[in-house]
């Protein structure tokens, strides 16, 4: 790849004076680089070409794209990043400075463990507070920019792609910290696309005897199942035609690995069980047409109980929507059918870049997206209560342990009485769910009930249930509270009244 390829892609979108901008930015890292080589022997200048370009075709601003040219240049010559200054606007520079930062975090090969392996409790206690800080850093220059993260994943995509060039004790570490951070990050932010692709990349190097187990077993399996779905695309393609439904395409999607890796877990290794291995993608004009399909599959072929998902009325936290339905189809297959419109799928597999691309005009408080347009940084709330609840942690372990659990897990959906929806991490119990309404609503709950039904307050929520929590202004949270609830919100507000 050289500077002209990006050149031609940025046309495509952005004006001649940007294009400068980007070419001065590509001159001054590639003399920055000069002379050195990656451990896959190309030229350096080689890395932050290819994550430009991931950037460049998602449309993102010219700064951007200079910070994703620039982003290594602080961290391998920090005697350049005065110059920096001197030479690049200050977004430019806070961009690079806020890349820089993440690119220190590394995650400890103790993290995964069970057991810590150090033997001197002051050794460990400083490393883990080091890691907890590089995480706070982490989450810290996301919630300011969000562009640091996309250049940050970019870069660790490139990264994934020419890991082979790394030295093999390295390589473990890196495709578990992408897995454990990165890929759930990607997730959260909505990009399918990336977070598959880090995932595939991840997986053979961080668990290499499960990757092969899992391929062996698989393997035939996915033939077949391909197979069947090519035929029925075009049985069910006839169909939907015949009901004057216009479809933009329909094509079938293979589970990836490592997901179907993680739901064998749930599942006990059963997978039989797993009935979306490769699924049908249905792609529409409109939310109408995605509703009549599924009316029109549903009239053609019976429904596994329990299986339709409408993320259409109910989209997932990360702005995922689409209708899901499992079928009995023919020859007696069981499959899965996914149904959406073609801005439905750009979101799927984009995320937040589907609706980026660049605008001159900014408001404060929000992040650029379309042609003169903008997104609320209300539309990604988590990233804002991330970033205010961190500040008020004091115990380390227990915020690592609320980053996984609140921010890096599947989420639910439940409902109050009037309708409202709560989302929450899996696992969550009335009293999560208490406390996600009101401070108050949990202080002084004594019980709750789900359709009617009195349960435990130590009970798992599960999707789609209503609680109805009962109160009582005499009441006060009880201790052994802390020991079932899962949202930090839940133990904050208890141990404050402790």
């Amino acid at each position: 790849m050289t500077i002209k390829d990006l050149s031609i892609e940025s046309e495509k979108y952005l004006k001649p004076d940007d294009i400068d901008k980007i070419r001065l930015a590509y001159d001054y890292a590639e003399k920055a680089h000069h002379g050195q080589k990656r451990g896959t022997g190309e030229s350096y200048i080689e890395h932050p070409l290819a994550v430009a370009m991931y950037l460049v075709k998602d449309k993102l601003d010219p700064d951007t794209i200079c910070a994703a040219l620039l982003h290594d240049i602080a961290e391998d010559k920090p005697e350049l990043s005065s110059d920096l200054k001197k030479n690049f606007n200050e977004d430019i520079v806070q961009l690079v400075d806020g890349v820089t930062k993440l690119g220190k975090i590394k995650i400890k090969k103790s993290w995964f463990l069970p057991i810590r392996i150090f033997q001197d409790k002051k050794e460990e206690e400083m490393l883990f507070e080091r890691h907890v800080e590089s995480l706070r850093k982490m989450f810290m220059a996301m919630s300011k920019d969000i562009r640091i993260v996309l250049v940050k994943l970019a870069d660790r995509l490139h990264n994934m792609e020419t890991l082979k060039g790394v030295n093999p004790e390295k390589r473990e570490r890196i495709a578990r910290e992408t897995l454990e951070i990165y890929s759930p990050l990607a997730h959260r932010l909505g990009m399918g696309k990336i977070k598959g692709q880090l995932e595939d990349l991840s997986f053979p190097y961080a668990y290499p005897k499960e990757f092969e187990n899992l391929k062996k077993i698989v393997g035939p399996k996915y033939e077949k199942k391909e197979k069947y779905i090519s035929k029925i695309k075009y049985i069910l393609k006839e169909e939907l035609e015949k009901n004057k439904i216009n479809i933009i395409s329909i094509d079938g999607r293979k589970k990836h690995f490592y997901s179907l890796f993680q739901k064998l877990n749930k599942y006990e290794n059963n997978i039989g069980k797993i009935y979306d291995l490769v699924a049908l993608r249905i792609v529409l004009h409109n939310t109408e047409d995605c509703y009549k399909s599924l009316g029109i599959i549903h009239s053609r072929w019976k429904p596994l109980i329990g299986r339709i998902k409408d993320y259409i009325a109910l989209p997932k936290p990360n702005g995922y929507k689409s209708l899901h339905t499992t079928i009995f189809g023919p020859e007696g297959e069981i499959f899965e059918i996914q149904i959406r419109t073609q801005k439905m799928h750009e979101q799927a597999e984009f995320g937040i870049a589907a609706h980026w691309h660049y605008s001159e005009n900014k408001k404060s408080g929000s992040y650029l997206v379309g042609k003169g347009s903008f997104i609320d940084k209300t539309e990604f709330v988590w990233l804002n209560e991330l970033a205010d609840w961190q500040k008020k942690i004091q115990d380390k372990n227990e915020w690592e342990k609320g980053v996984k659990m609140d921010f890096f897990q599947d989420r639910i959906f439940t409902f109050t009485p009037q309708g409202d929806v709560i989302n929450l991490p899996s696992g969550a119990t009335p009293i999560d769910f208490a406390y996600a309404v009101h401070s108050e609503v949990g202080d002084n709950c004594v019980g709750a009930k789900i359709n009617g039904k009195i349960v435990p307050l130590s009970y798992n929520l599960k999707n789609g249930e209503i609680i109805d929590i009962i109160t009582n202004k005499k009441a006060f949270p009880r201790r052994d509270w802390l020991g079932f609830v899962k949202t930090n919100r839940a133990k904050t507000k208890i141990k404050q009244k402790f």
